[in-house]
């Protein structure tokens, strides 16, 4: 074959290679951003599969990159804002961390409301956005899921806590008012801050321990920092946190209806179950690091928890009081939440 004819063919398969890789390519890029790290189970086992489900399922044209620990910018607090804004397309973070913003929805950070299935609590949330009971608090930003951690166990750098007034005076970190709403009536001084600040701050004193599921414990090495550690038997947590995983409206609404439904069928009640299911299992890792480590993990009998829920109930009554100021229904929510978890507790 003359030299020519050879140039000419490689030239042409160059070409349609070139053409091949350009019909391939994405036609969407979605920044996605959070604040943990790339190690922890919320980015390994939830963020990453649903971002790679989207694009198979978009055959390719849409692109997902995700961005955590806030290495696009900012500070936890303003990852909404940024959702909000289209400084990002897709964010995960807690609700909490934006006071005030979403009280409907901080129905479900009271005491004993979850209690351990968050599967259960993950649907209810669901349902409860679709049937428009939270649905006000998210009208600008399309919604992927919303969902729960497992609860808040009690972490102690030296105090083992077996009842209420082995809280007293101590200073104790939470991400949200509910939160410091539990703390105080449980006799603790509330310190608000966002997870990653949290091993400095134990390190340095700051605060005497938190209220963290066990979920992020490898990841903030919580195991080094603490040595006991307090919940209720089978699970039982004192509260929880809310999170959300969401998309610029703009931009999903710019989307043609091929590359919506790739979200959409990746986001629906199957989703919902699976991070609850993610949440449930990283929990495990958490205690192993913790037992590991020869922390004592204190699981407290019915009875010792029923100690617990006397001192926690006037924090439902100050919550809906203080959404009733603001004209919202607390008590139909309440109910309403109440009721919704115990329709769906068979899931698991």
């Amino acid at each position: 074959m003359k030299f020519r004819t050879l140039i000419a063919l490689a030239t042409t398969a160059g070409i349609s290679l070139g053409m091949a890789g350009v019909a391939s390519a994405a036609e969407v890029t979605l920044k996605l951003h959070h604040l943990l790290g790339p190690k922890a189970p919320a980015h390994t086992q939830m963020l990453e599969p649903w971002a790679k489900r989207v694009e198979a399922s978009s055959g390719g044209k849409i692109k997902i990159d995700i961005y955590p620990s806030m290495s696009l910018g900012g500070k936890p607090p303003q990852l909404v804002g940024q959702v909000r804004d289209g400084v990002v397309d897709i964010i995960w973070t807690v609700l909490g961390y934006t006071a005030g913003q979403f009280p409907r929805t901080e129905v479900f950070e009271l005491p004993f409301i979850h209690t351990n299935n968050l599967v259960a609590t993950n649907l209810a949330m669901r349902e409860m956005l679709e049937n428009g009971m939270l649905a006000a608090e998210f009208k600008d930003m399309h919604v992927i899921t919303l969902h729960v951690h497992a609860g808040q166990a009690i972490h102690m750098v030296d105090t083992p806590v077996r009842k209420p007034e082995d809280l007293s005076g101590k200073k104790m970190r939470i991400p949200s008012r509910t939160g410091a709403w539990i703390l105080e009536a449980l006799g603790a001084n509330p310190v608000g801050m966002p997870v990653p600040d949290l091993p400095q701050a134990l390190s340095k004193k700051v605060v005497d321990g938190a209220l963290i599921p066990f979920e992020i414990v490898r990841p903030l090495k919580i195991q080094e920092l603490t040595q006991y550690q307090t919940e209720g038997e089978g699970r039982i947590r004192f509260g929880t946190t809310t999170f959300v995983i969401a998309m610029n409206k703009a931009k999903y609404e710019s989307l043609p209806a091929d590359l919506k439904k790739a979200i959409d069928d990746n986001s629906g009640v199957e989703f919902t179950k699976e991070v609850g299911r993610v949440w449930t299992q990283s929990e495990v890792g958490g205690v192993e690091a913790l037992k590991e480590a020869g922390n004592e993990v204190i699981e407290l009998s019915p009875a010792e928890i029923d100690a617990f829920k006397k001192r926690l109930e006037p924090v439902v009554d100050r919550w809906i009081a203080d959404v009733e100021s603001k004209g919202i229904d607390g008590r139909k929510l309440v109910e309403a939440a109440r009721a919704t978890i115990a329709k769906y507790a068979e899931e698991k």
